[in-house]
């Protein structure tokens, strides 16, 4: 299914001290993507259900909420009462990721799983039918600003080819050194939706730097 690309500036990248204006800066994108980190998980620590509810408040772009946390069966509510309107968790989190998907979709929210660079998709294919959106890491979770991997492009090309056999409607996501140097490559491959941090906030004008990423993820 051709979509027109998704971009989804991630507020781990932005200012804390003026979330509210940060989020506002980047009106003119698709989404906007929410880091949740427990320190368990993965070792670092970022915020939680109160400030995503903040954002939801400040924004109508739709929130798309990625918690990288342990048993994320145990939190998702308090995303879905923020105001998320994706939930992607990490399948290594999680002993049933499906019964978890349909516990978000009979929320009314749409439901979304990660893989780490490390995990092969393969095995989770079978389940694709259940989930709305499929979030890979093309870095290792946990902290901003590295570089991308662009051996995980396979997994993308994987995807692409399954969903699109099967007829499915499931966004393919990708979150990780997403820049203008690497959007081209990871829109070729077949992914759908884009999650930019420091290549929105790290630019004189973040409004400016979702329109080139848009621009350049659609040739």
């Amino acid at each position: 299914m051709q979509r027109k690309p998704i971009i989804a500036p991630s507020i781990l990248a932005a200012d804390f001290s003026k979330l509210g204006t940060e989020v506002e800066a980047v009106s003119n994108a698709d989404w906007i993507h929410v880091d949740i980190m427990d320190g368990h998980f993965v070792p670092n620590l970022s915020f939680g259900p109160d400030v995503t509810k903040a954002v939801h408040k400040s924004t109508s772009l739709p929130l798309d909420v990625h918690l990288m946390i342990e048993a994320p069966e145990k939190w998702v509510q308090h995303y879905i009462d923020a105001g998320a309107h994706c939930v992607i968790f990490h399948v290594e989190a999680t002993d049933d990721p499906v019964a978890l998907a349909r516990t978000l979709r009979s929320a009314g929210v749409r439901a979304g799983f990660s893989v780490k660079p490390g995990t092969p998709i393969e095995p989770y294919l079978d389940m694709l039918e259940e989930f709305d959106e499929v979030l890979v890491m093309s870095v290792e979770p946990g902290f901003g600003g590295q570089s991308f991997m662009p051996d995980q492009l396979a997994k993308v090309r994987t995807l692409r080819t399954a969903i699109d056999e099967r007829g499915l409607d499931v966004i393919i996501e990708i979150d990780g050194g997403i820049s203008a140097d690497t959007i081209a490559q990871a829109a070729e491959a077949g992914c759908d939706a884009f999650v930019a941090g420091s290549a929105v906030y790290g630019k004189p004008s973040p409004a400016q730097a979702v329109d080139e990423l848009r621009k350049l993820a659609s040739r």
